[in-house]
């Protein structure tokens, strides 16, 4: 949010974890990140990693202990809950461990994302369904069954 006009991340930029994520898919995204090559500067983000099951999260460390040595320039971002600050990927990467709080307000935050989210020229395009002409939603209700 410091620069509001640089792009969101990219699919090949994030990885959202989640207990049946494989250690291939892990393994290709740190090869991505970690890999020299020429494609810029993105910032690669593994999301909620301490879901990996224990097998993949030790095959992560070790693929990645391996590869950082060949690239000291990787810019990795791994996210995981504070609730489970003892599993495997918190514990073996504890050296690098921030805590982070939001600091900024949710109205700034939403504004932010509304401008990255907007369509530009509403045309018959799905984003006429939402909101202010947006391409992304949420939709929810309090009542189960539904049909949402």
């Amino acid at each position: 949010m410091n620069s509001p006009e640089q792009p969101l991340p990219t699919f090949d930029e994030v990885l959202l974890c989640t207990p049946q994520t494989t250690a291939e898919q892990v393994g290709l995204f740190l090869r991505r990140c970690l890999i020299p090559c020429s494609g810029g500067e993105k910032i690669y983000t593994m999301l909620y990693a301490d879901e990996l099951s224990y097998d993949v999260s030790c095959r992560a460390e070790e693929l990645f202990q391996h590869l950082q040595r060949c690239n000291s320039t990787y810019r990795l971002i791994i996210l995981c809950s504070c609730e489970r600050e003892h599993s495997y990927i918190p514990s073996a990467f504890s050296q690098y461990k921030v805590h982070m709080i939001p600091q900024r307000p949710l109205a700034e935050i939403q504004q932010y994302l509304q401008h990255h989210y907007r369509v530009a020229q509403p045309s018959s395009s799905a984003a006429s369904v939402f909101k202010d002409n947006m391409c992304v939603g949420i939709v929810s209700s309090k009542r189960a069954g539904v049909g949402k």
